[in-house]
């Protein structure tokens, strides 16, 4: 069993009124979670935060008293090996800005009174830059473990780690604290454990990454797919989760040139409404998202786009949700993942105004759920009379079946020997079920 993280101490000073008090007792609430306790002391604090009021008379210059006695605190910490962070909040945060910062070079961060929800991302970001890591009580998530390079796949699909952490800090994600900064493996890491893959049976590698797109090895997730691609006996490419931030020129390029991409994008849009995407801090519009989506057909035509999708964000009102519909049906997806708003403790989400209610989350998730169905029904019987080429993986549940994926993903049932599995085979579409596509072996295998 591992020790208990250390706990980090903070000191808050609130100056002015009751409004002030209420905001320094949610300050406190969602730094909790990143290991910080309160500290009786400035001195004794890791994290200084200032809250100020600019209703009093000077009070704009008894903070900048205040900040030369904390900063000689600060200086009396380094020299005992130890660190102190500065933030300067509230209403003189507001009107002075980047002034507090110039005047006070010892002050790390400033923060107004309508961005708490950002302080657990201002405050990582500062730690980042000191190369510090903070120590959260988040669980993290097994799905994205590093996976070894010498692992034994169980079958013709595996998964390929190239990426890890986030540095996007959407305010209802634990990601950017569990994990820390982006991290991407090396080229010829991921090369060399994609070749033994590959000699070991494997045809279809997807590669991972809680922000895959955003790999900054050489060449960018674009340059990787490129030399995967050259791998001999290794035919198809997939990777999730992808950002639409980080959909550049050069990865939408590499769908319409690399034959091994597959025709498949997990492209998360979360929310059709701006205002909802502003406070998720997703850094795209609606339209900005749209934009992409057609520039990503266009050079790939047969592109199937999947989503992700969270209902009853704080604050989302009904005209909000209905905005979400509208992008669905202008997108139209193949597959997609949809969610009911969750609050994760101490994410800035879960400290905003607006919770919307359980039974109204419930009523819109069935209605996007519903439309959403509609379209994967909708692509899935497209695909009806089509010859696809599919990588049968395994036996089917019934005798003489065999189970395979198309290169929209989608599971593909037929008869055939067993003698196929772990090769692509053309399948004539006959019929399409919600989750799955029925078909009968071209002639030359049947």
């Amino acid at each position: 069993m591992s020790d208990p993280a250390p706990t980090r101490r903070l000191f808050i000073k609130t100056y002015g009124c009751q409004m002030n008090v209420y905001d320094s007792e949610r300050m406190a609430d969602v730094l909790s979670p990143l290991g910080y306790a309160m500290a009786e002391r400035p001195e004794d604090a890791d994290l200084v935060v200032l809250n100020t009021c600019h209703i009093r008379e000077k009070a704009t210059e008894k903070v900048y008293s205040e900040l030369g006695y904390i900063k000689q605190m600060k200086l009396a910490r380094q020299a005992a090996g130890q660190s102190m962070t500065i933030a300067v909040a509230g209403c003189v945060a507001q009107a002075e800005g980047k002034e507090i910062m110039h005047r006070q070079p010892a002050v790390d961060l400033v923060i107004g009174p309508q961005a708490y929800h950002q302080l657990p991302e201002l405050i990582a970001r500062t730690h980042r830059a000191k190369g510090e890591r903070l120590s959260a009580d988040f669980a993290a998530e097994a799905k994205f473990d590093r996976l070894g390079s010498d692992r034994k796949p169980s079958g013709v699909t595996a998964f390929l780690t190239i990426q890890e952490g986030c540095d996007k800090f959407c305010t209802f994600c634990v990601v950017p604290y569990t994990r820390g900064a982006e991290f991407s493996r090396p080229v010829e890491a991921i090369l060399a454990e994609a070749r033994s893959l590959a000699a070991q049976g494997v045809r279809e590698v997807t590669l991972l990454g809680q922000n895959v797109n955003a790999y900054s090895g050489e060449g960018g997730l674009a340059g990787l797919a490129r030399k995967l691609s050259q791998i001999e006996g290794l035919d198809r490419i997939r990777y999730t989760t992808s950002h639409p931030a980080d959909m550049d020129d050069a990865l939408i390029e590499a769908h319409g040139e690399v034959e091994a991409l597959m025709p498949y994008l997990h492209l998360p849009v979360q929310a059709g409404s701006d205002k909802i995407l502003r406070a998720m801090n997703r850094a795209h519009t609606a339209q900005s998202y749209l934009r992409l989506v057609e520039k990503i057909r266009k050079a790939r035509p047969d592109m199937a786009m999947a989503g992700d999708f969270i209902v009853g964000f704080p604050g989302e009102r009904e005209s909000d949700f209905e905005a979400t519909l509208q992008l669905v049906a202008e997108v139209g997806y193949a597959a997609a993942f949809s969610f009911k708003y969750s609050r994760r403790p101490g994410t800035p989400a879960a400290a905003m105004p607006g919770q919307v209610a359980e039974e109204v989350k419930d009523e819109r998730l069935a209605r996007l759920n519903a439309l959403l169905d509609e379209q994967q029904a909708a692509f899935n019987e497209s695909q009806a009379g089509k010859t696809l080429p599919v990588l049968f993986e395994r036996a089917g549940r019934h005798p003489g079946q065999l189970s395979g994926r198309s290169p929209y993903l989608q599971a593909v049932h037929v008869n055939g020997p067993d003698h196929l599995i772990g090769q692509i085979v053309p399948v004539h579409i006959e019929s399409a079920a919600k989750m799955s596509l029925a078909g009968s072996l071209a002639l030359e295998f049947a």
